[in-house]
Formats: structure tokens, sequence, C-alpha cells
């Protein structure tokens, strides 16, 4: 959470042969690592040490990453390639941490709390990485080129689409994590809250 990786690679399918159109889906997978201490300072050393890795050297306490896929169904029609159909799958994966060693009553409740923060921190840049995918399935939903008798120039607009709203979204995710993880922020805020510091 402090420290969040966040991997978002596009690759999109080849125009296929007809099929439903089925749209989007994701396909989601959590993870956890175990952590254990008699105190939040304690906790927090733990997530340092065996979270899961950001960067070279560093740890993080939680992650979101994801991968795209998109499947196109185009095919030719009155003088033009036109998308009739699209695939597309979010495969989003979250790594959190968890409690695995016997608390006490008040840092019981106090990573309760925390770890409520971090999941919502989490799901928000999956809920970002979805709205995402909603609107590159509206851009790319029934594209239609003239002159494309390969439908190259359809494949490749498609591309374009999809590659300028990635950029789009990803800038969203890195405006989220710049406010939350600035100074005075709220992942600074739960931190402070688990190990009792004002």
């Amino acid at each position: 959470m402090r420290r969040i990786v966040l991997t978002c690679l596009v690759a999109i399918g080849a125009l296929c042969a007809p099929q439903a159109s089925a749209g989007t889906r994701a396909v989601v997978q959590t993870r956890t690592y175990d952590v254990t201490g008699g105190s939040g300072a304690a906790l927090v050393d733990a997530m340092d040490r065996r979270g899961p890795r950001h960067g070279f050297m560093t740890h993080a306490i939680a992650t979101t990453s994801y991968t795209v896929d998109w499947g196109l169904d185009a095919g030719q029609g009155n003088g033009f390639c036109r998308v009739r159909g699209v695939n597309g799958t979010l495969n989003l994966s979250y790594t959190f941490p968890r409690l695995a060693s016997p608390a006490a009553p008040a840092l019981k409740r106090r990573w309760n709390r925390f770890f409520a923060g971090v999941r919502a921190h989490e799901e928000t840049h999956g809920r970002i990485a979805r709205e995402m995918m909603r609107a590159t399935e509206r851009s790319i939903t029934g594209l239609r080129v003239v002159n494309d008798p390969s439908c190259y120039k359809t494949r490749r607009e498609a591309r374009l689409r999809i590659q300028a709203i990635y950029a789009e979204y990803e800038a969203k995710q890195n405006a989220f994590d710049r406010r939350e993880h600035g100074n005075g922020g709220h992942v600074e805020h739960l931190i402070a809250a688990l190990t009792g510091t004002p």
C-alpha cells in the first residue's frame, strides 16, 4: 500500500472469426503474506521485510497489479471493416498482509482499521482498472474504417485507442497514489493509527 506496484500490460488480440460479443470481464485473484508482531510498529516492520517486492530494494505493504487482454471480432461489409464485438479480460491481482500472530484486543482493533484502509486503497486501484476496461470497450465497439479490405487499419486504430485510454487511466492511477501516499496523506494516517503515533 505504501509503495504500490501497478503493472498494466495491454495486448490486443488478432481480429478473429465471428463470435458472440461477450463484453468485458474481470478475473480477480487475491494473495496474502503473513506478518507477526506484538505492536503496530513491529507489524509495520514485518510488512516492510515481507511485503511484495516493489522495485529492486523495497517492499510494499499491499499491491494491485493487472494485465489486460483484448479480442476483437471484425469483418467486412459495404466497403469498410467494422469491429462487431469486443471481448476484454482484466486479470486483476491483489496482495495483502495477513495478521498471523495472536494480538492483544487493542492491537487487533487497530489492525482491523488499518487493514480496512489498505483494502479500500487497493480496491480503488481495481475500480479504476475496471473503469478503464469499460471506457476501452465503448471506444472500440463499432469502430469502422473504410477501404480496409484486410482490416489492418482497423486493427491499428483499435490499438491506438486502447493505448490512449490506457495512458489516461494510468495517469488517474498515479494521481490517486500521489494523493494517498503524499506527506499527510491517507496512507500516512493509517500507519500512524496502527503504530499508535500521533
